[in-house]
C-alpha cells in the first residue's frame, strides 16, 4: 500500500510538473516571446481621440506582429479607456505582447527629438510644432499672437519668437502647449548665459534687440564667416543714427518670401519693419536666428563699413564699402548681373 501510495504521488507529481511546465511554455510564448517583426524602432501614436480598438489598429501597423490574438486579449482583460494613455511608444524589434502593452497601459512613453529652425513667422513656427508634437497649431498660433500671454513671459508678441533657441530638444509627444513654454523660456535662460548676457550689455543691446540684429544677419548671408562682417556693419549704421535700409525687413514686411528684386515699389510699403521708412530696429526678428548668427552679433567684427551690396558672382557673399561712391561702383556691378540674368 505505501508503495502504491508513494507511486500515486510520484504520477501526479510528474503530470503537474509537465502541466506547469508547458503552461510556462504557453504564457511565454504568448506573453514574452518575439511577437513584432519590426526591423528597426517602430513607434506608436496615441492621441486623445483613441479607444482600445483604434489602439490595437495601430499597433497593428506599427509592429506588424505575428498574431494580434494574445495583445487583444490582454486590451480586452486588462485594457480600458483609463488605460489608453496619449503618448509615442516604441516597439522595439524581437518585442513580445506583454511588454508592448505594458508600456501603453502605464503611459510609459518614448520621448522624442523635438527641433527648431529655419523659422520666418510665427506661423511657420506654430505649423513645425503641430507637425511634430501633440498640438493643435492654430492654439499655438494663438498663444504666441496673444500679448498677455506673451507678456508673462518676458515678451512683446512681436519678439516672442526669439526665445525659441533653435536646437534639438528631447521630450514627450504629448507635452501640453504651456508645458512646452515653460520648457522653452527654460531653456532660453540657459542659452542667455552671464557671458552672453555681459556681452549683450557691452554693445549696447538687450537679448531681444541682438536677436533682431541676428534675424536681419541671417537673412543677408549663410555665410558663418561673413555674419560677424555684416553684423558688424548693421551696428555702425544703428550707432551713426543710419536708417538700417535692410532688404530682407521689406520681404517680411510683405510676408512675400519669393521676392528676388527688392524694387522702389516695395520700399514703399507702410510697415515698421520698413528699414528703409524707419529709423532704428524692427519691432522683432524676422526670422528665428541661428545660434551662430546671434553669437556673431555679440562678436561682431569691429570695422568702419556701413554699405554692402551682394558679389556679382553670386556666391551668397558681399562686398563691403565705407563711402556711398564706393558703394555704387559695387551695386552697380550687381545690378548689370541681375539684368543679364534677368532677375526683375
Amino acid at each position: 500500500m505505501n508503495i502504491n501510495f508513494k507511486n500515486k504521488w510520484v504520477i501526479t507529481a510528474i503530470c503537474a510538473g509537465a502541466i506547469l511546465f508547458f503552461a510556462g511554455i504557453f504564457v511565454y510564448y504568448n506573453l514574452f516571446a518575439s511577437q513584432f517583426q519590426t526591423e528597426k524602432k517602430a513607434y506608436v501614436y496615441i492621441d486623445r481621440d483613441d479607444t482600445p480598438d483604434s489602439v490595437l489598429v495601430k499597433v497593428e501597423r506599427a509592429g506588424m506582429p505575428r498574431s494580434m490574438k494574445t495583445f487583444r486579449w490582454l486590451m480586452n482583460h486588462f485594457g480600458d479607456t483609463k488605460t489608453v494613455r496619449t503618448g509615442r511608444y516604441v516597439i522595439k524589434p524581437g518585442d513580445g505582447n506583454y511588454p508592448v502593452f505594458r508600456r501603453i497601459s502605464r503611459g510609459q512613453q518614448a520621448p522624442l527629438d523635438f527641433s527648431i529652425n529655419d523659422v520666418r513667422t510665427i506661423g511657420q513656427l506654430a505649423e513645425k510644432i503641430g507637425k511634430q508634437l501633440m498640438m493643435d497649431s492654430a492654439e499655438v498660433a494663438a498663444r504666441l499672437n496673444d500679448s498677455a500671454f506673451c507678456s508673462k513671459l518676458g515678451f512683446k508678441k512681436e519678439t516672442v519668437i526669439s526665445m525659441f533657441i533653435p536646437d534639438t530638444y528631447e521630450m514627450y509627444w504629448n507635452i501640453s502647449t504651456a508645458d512646452l513654454f515653460k520648457r522653452m523660456k527654460k531653456e532660453y535662460n540657459s542659452f542667455w548665459s552671464s557671458e552672453r548676457l555681459s556681452k549683450a550689455k557691452s554693445i549696447g543691446f538687450t537679448p531681444s534687440e541682438v536677436c533682431t540684429i541676428a534675424s536681419i544677419v541671417e537673412e543677408e548671408t549663410n555665410n558663418n564667416e561673413e555674419k560677424p562682417m555684416v553684423a558688424g556693419l548693421y551696428i555702425n549704421r544703428l550707432h551713426k543714427g543710419m536708417k538700417l535700409q535692410a532688404d530682407p525687413t521689406i520681404k517680411f514686411a510683405l510676408q512675400d518670401f519669393a521676392i528676388k528684386r527688392v524694387t522702389g515699389e516695395h520700399l514703399r510699403t507702410n510697415s515698421p519693419y520698413n528699414t528703409y521708412k524707419f529709423l532704428g530696429l524692427p519691432p522683432g526678428p524676422i526670422r528665428i536666428p541661428s545660434i551662430k548668427g546671434v553669437d556673431a552679433v555679440l562678436n561682431y567684427t569691429r570695422h568702419n563699413y556701413v554699405y554692402m551690396c551682394a558679389k556679382e558672382d553670386f556666391s551668397g557673399t558681399h562686398n563691403f564699402a565705407a563711402t556711398w561712391e564706393e558703394h555704387q561702383k559695387n551695386a552697380k556691378k550687381y545690378q548689370e548681373e541681375l539684368n543679364k540674368r534677368k532677375i526683375f
